[in-house]
C-alpha cells in the first residue's frame, strides 16, 4: 500500500505533463484555426459544399420539376456527341479570350506607363482613369454600351460627322463581337493599378545606365521594362484569360447572344440550360468542362512561363550555383 500510492502519483503527474504538452502542441493551430474560422465557415459553405454539389448533379438529371434521376456521364456525352450549341458557343468564347485579353493587357500596361510620371496632379489622373473599371461590368454600363453603338448612338454620329456612314455595330454579326471586347479592353483599371505598382519597383540605375551605353526608349522597354515586368504580366495573363471565359453580363445585356449567336458565349449558354430550360444537371456538366477549360488554359500558361517569366531570385541562384 505504501509502495502503491507514490507509484498513483507518479503515473498521475505524467498523465497531466503529457496531456500539457499535447495541449500546449495545439494551443497555436487552434488559435489560428479560431482566427480563419469565418473564412474557413464561408469557405465550406459558400463555395466547397455547393461545388461538390454541382459535381453531383452534373451525373444526374436534376430539372427542379422532378425528383434527381442518376444517370451517370450521360450529360457529358451529349454535350460532346450531341450539342451543336456547345461547340458554337465554344467557339465565341475562345474568341472573345484570344481578342480580348492580350488587347487589354496592351492598354493596361501603356496607359500605367504614361502615369508612371511625376508630375502635378497625376494622383488625380490615375484615379479618373481607372474609375470606369469599377463600374466597367454592371448592368448599367452594358446599356450605356448598347445605346452608344447603336444604329442611332453616338458613336455613328461621331464618324458622321467626318464623313462616315454608320451602322448597327451590336446588331451586324461582323463588328458585334468587337464592340464585346472593346468594352472588355476599356475595363483595363485593374490591370493598370498592378502594372503601375510593378513599373515603380523597377529601378531607376537600370535605365540609368542602359542610357550610358546607348540604349534609347525602345530598347529599354524590350530589354528593361518587359522583363521586369513580366511576372506582373504573367499574373494578369492568368487572371484576364480566367475573367474573360466567365464573360456574362455584357453578353447578355448588350446583344443576348446576338445576331446569329455570333456573341453566344459559354457563360450564356450555361445560363440558358439552367434558367430557362431548368436543366441544372446539364448546366452542371458544362459548368465542370468550363472548370476543366480554364485549368488547362492555366497550366498551359503556367507551363510556358519558365521561358518568358523572369524572377531575379532565380537568376541569382544560377549565378551562385555555377
Amino acid at each position: 500500500m505504501g509502495r502503491s500510492a507514490p507509484v498513483a502519483a507518479n503515473q498521475e503527474r505524467i498523465v497531466k505533463k503529457r496531456r500539457r504538452s499535447f495541449l500546449k502542441k495545439w494551443d497555436a493551430p487552434i488559435a489560428g484555426y479560431l482566427f480563419i474560422s469565418p473564412w474557413l465557415i464561408g469557405f465550406i459553405g459558400l463555395t466547397a459544399y455547393p461545388l461538390l454539389l454541382s459535381l453531383y448533379y452534373s451525373f444526374t438529371n436534376y430539372t427542379l420539376l422532378r425528383p434527381i434521376e442518376w444517370v451517370g456521364t450521360k450529360n457529358y456525352v451529349n454535350i460532346f456527341s450531341s450539342d451543336p450549341k456547345f461547340e458554337e458557343s465554344l467557339r465565341a468564347t475562345f474568341q472573345y479570350v484570344i481578342a480580348s485579353v492580350p488587347l487589354k493587357l496592351i492598354a493596361a500596361l501603356l496607359i500605367a506607363m504614361l502615369l508612371n510620371k511625376a508630375i502635378r496632379g497625376i494622383g488625380v489622373y490615375r484615379t479618373a482613369i481607372y474609375f470606369p473599371s469599377l463600374i466597367g461590368g454592371s448592368i448599367a454600363v452594358s446599356m450605356l454600351w448598347r445605346n452608344i453603338f447603336g444604329v442611332d448612338g453616338i458613336f455613328n454620329k461621331i464618324i458622321a460627322s467626318f464623313g462616315f456612314e454608320g451602322k448597327g455595330w451590336i446588331t451586324s454579326p461582323d463588328t458585334a463581337m468587337s464592340t464585346l471586347v472593346l468594352l472588355a479592353v476599356w475595363q483595363f483599371g485593374s490591370a493598370m493599378v498592378i502594372f503601375l505598382a510593378g513599373l515603380k519597383q523597377i529601378p531607376n540605375d537600370l535605365y540609368e545606365a542602359s542610357s550610358v551605353d546607348g540604349a534609347n526608349q525602345f530598347v529599354q522597354f524590350f530589354r528593361i521594362t518587359l522583363p521586369m515586368l513580366s511576372p506582373i504580366i504573367y499574373f494578369n495573363l492568368i487572371m484576364g484569360v480566367i475573367n474573360a471565359f466567365q464573360m456574362f453580363t455584357s453578353a447578355f445585356v448588350i446583344t443576348n447572344g446576338g445576331p446569329m449567336n455570333s456573341t453566344y458565349v459559354y457563360a450564356l449558354y450555361l445560363y440558358e440550360r439552367a434558367f430557362s430550360r431548368y436543366q441544372l444537371g446539364y448546366s452542371s456538366a458544362l459548368a465542370w468542362i468550363m472548370l476543366v477549360i480554364i485549368v488547362i488554359a492555366s497550366l498551359i500558361i503556367a507551363g510556358t512561363s519558365r521561358y518568358w517569366v523572369f524572377y531575379e531570385t532565380e537568376t541569382e541562384g544560377r549565378k551562385r550555383r555555377r
